[in-house]
């Protein structure tokens, strides 16, 4: 399966030689599951996008340190692609950024939450069971890094999963297009950092909490093997 990787930002230089890059991260974490994936790179945070849809089976986008609510050029350009997506029914995965993405380009809300930023290893709750979703695990726990929050879903989307601080963390709409809030392809060791990087922004006493929960267990590999069942999966 060929993947576009649609790239909305990058690790920050100081922290790329102990880290690596995004691309790499998610190199390393859909390898773990599957070998034959290929992933082509589209940075469209440089507005660089796929000459024709189908140079990619699917594609899935990357976290930022944008909001989706700045106005930004690429930021506009980048929404009308995933409305664009949407309308030829593409397989698509949005992690952080690019779910709430997949929520405002499509009709729902996404504001900076006034419960503040959500930081370190979560747990959520899974709310439905699609058929594609391993097991019957009911609940899951990933490394997250968000200000922002959905607050409203797009039209027809399903609630896949969801917690008191975020309700909505997982959704899924139609047969092709999935949110998720949580970041897979984090390290704990890397959101360590990133938290102490953006220690005022966040706050010290956010930031000393999201540290202590790193000690719990994340489910990535389960997260990861169950998005790739989603991009392969058809009702």
């Amino acid at each position: 399966m060929r993947v576009g990787l649609l790239l909305c930002d990058d690790v920050a230089e100081s922290l790329k030689d102990k880290h690596g890059s995004y691309p790499e991260m998610f190199a390393t974490l859909f390898g773990s599951v599957d070998e034959r994936i290929v992933i082509n790179v589209y940075p469209v945070i440089d507005g660089l996008y796929p000459e024709s849809i189908d140079e990619c089976d699917a594609y899935v986008s990357t976290g930022s340190r944008y909001s989706v609510n700045d106005d930004a050029h690429w930021i506009a350009e980048f929404e009308a692609f995933i409305v664009r997506l949407n309308q030829l029914k593409k397989k698509f995965v949005g992690i952080c950024f690019g779910h709430q993405m997949m929520a405002k380009a499509l009709g729902g809300e996404v504001v900076n939450s006034a419960k503040g930023w959500g930081i370190g290893v979560m747990s959520t709750a899974v709310k439905k069971r699609p058929t594609w979703m391993e097991g019957e695990r009911e609940r899951f726990a990933l490394v997250v890094s968000h200000s922002d929050q959905v607050t409203r879903m797009p039209p027809g989307a399903e609630l896949i999963a969801g917690s008191e601080f975020c309700p909505c963390y997982m959704m899924q709409l139609g047969d092709h297009f999935l949110g998720i809030q949580g970041h897979p392809e984090f390290s704990k060791s890397y959101v360590r950092d990133l938290m102490l990087r953006r220690r005022e922004a966040i706050s010290p006493q956010r930031v000393e909490t999201g540290i202590v929960s790193l000690s719990s267990a994340v489910d990535d590999e389960w997260v990861t093997r169950n998005l790739l069942n989603f991009l392969r999966h058809r009702r």
